[in-house]
């Protein structure tokens, strides 16, 4: 029989993050083990905890643990439930399971699958480490910033690299979790639990989902000085030179420095503005396609196309047929 552990944060998570994964995979146990006809599951799946006292989140929830850490010495999966809140701190609260997910993989070559930002804790390991990985978007800037040597995948919600996997965030969780199911359980079994579950299968990006802000959290003030010009001006055709000049930066500075500030190149940020602008309008307006290519700045239209697939995964029309209710009835 294997084993899979689902991880039992201390400190902050949000339940739902632990228990549907932990029921999604004890439903694909359960048909496993009824259509193959087997005497017992084909996997053991144990909550694990720090111990076996319960873990209360949001000052309403309890999880009671089946395991606790020191009862499980191998295990061939390992869920790594999110953490929420002050990651920095949450990181701490959870050193000894950090710990453990590293000599498991080194002892016993589990695979490890990280929960959104779960990501943070399977990052602390060092088994990241030049390898790829997907988080949730609000916390793409203060991954890349902890954890520069990791490769992110900001447009996935699923991730492999050699046994390790990731997923992005939120609910997106129940999708991964199929994608696991299918994995360990088999096709057949990830595809009914998808039916049952009424789960879409094979979605596997999160681009539609991401709302770009812009990265501001840092010291550089020319740089925000240009954010704050391109957020403002985004409906003109912009000169990136003209841009440096205005907050007397040369051309190679301007574009390093930006860079290292933001996590974008100015013409990405440029592009993203836009983007947004026009999801917004996409989302709440009857305007036409390409009349909002034309408020946001744009005059090619196969240009604004890629632009907008690339930061959505959808077409524009795609997007306002699934994001605007008024003309999706039309």
């Amino acid at each position: 029989m294997k084993h899979i552990s689902v991880i039992v944060p201390s400190g902050n998570s949000i339940v739902d993050t632990i228990i549907a994964p932990f029921n999604l995979l004890s439903m694909a146990n359960s048909y496993l083990r009824r259509t193959n006809r087997l005497s017992e599951n084909p996997f053991k799946i144990d909550l694990v905890g720090k111990s076996m006292e319960p873990i209360i989140y949001q000052g309403l929830f309890s999880i009671q643990p089946t395991a606790a850490l020191t009862d499980i010495t191998k295990t061939d999966l390992i869920i790594v439930s999110p953490i929420s809140g002050d990651l920095e701190q949450e990181i701490e609260n959870n050193r000894v399971f950090i710990d453990w997910i590293k000599m498991q993989r080194i002892t016993h070559g589990s695979e490890i699958a990280s929960l959104c930002k779960g990501a943070f804790l399977l990052a602390e390991t060092g088994l990241l480490h030049g390898k790829m990985c997907a988080t949730h978007w609000t916390a793409h800037d203060l991954f890349r910033q902890k954890y520069p040597n990791i490769k992110l995948i900001p447009e996935r919600i699923i991730c492999e690299d050699n046994g390790i996997y990731s997923s992005g965030g939120a609910y997106s969780i129940l999708n991964f979790t199929l994608y696991l199911i299918e994995r360990y359980f088999g096709r057949e079994t990830a595809i009914w639990c998808s039916k049952l579950s009424e789960i879409d299968f094979d979605r596997i990006g999160q681009n539609e989902f991401i709302i770009f802000n812009g990265q501001k959290d840092h010291s550089d003030e020319p740089i925000k000085k240009a954010q704050l010009f391109i957020e403002d001006n985004y409906q003109q055709k912009l000169n990136i030179q003209k841009i440096a000049d205005m907050v007397h930066l040369n051309g190679r500075s301007f574009l390093r420095r930006f860079k290292k500030a933001t996590s974008n190149t100015p013409l990405e940020y440029i592009q993203r503005v836009k983007v947004e602008a026009a999801k917004k309008k996409l989302e709440s307006t009857t305007a036409t396609i390409l009349e909002v290519m034309y408020g946001i700045g744009y005059n090619d239209e196969k240009a604004f196309r890629t632009a907008f697939r690339k930061y959505t995964g959808l077409s524009p029309k795609a997007y306002r047929t699934k994001y605007n209710r008024e003309m999706s009835y039309s």
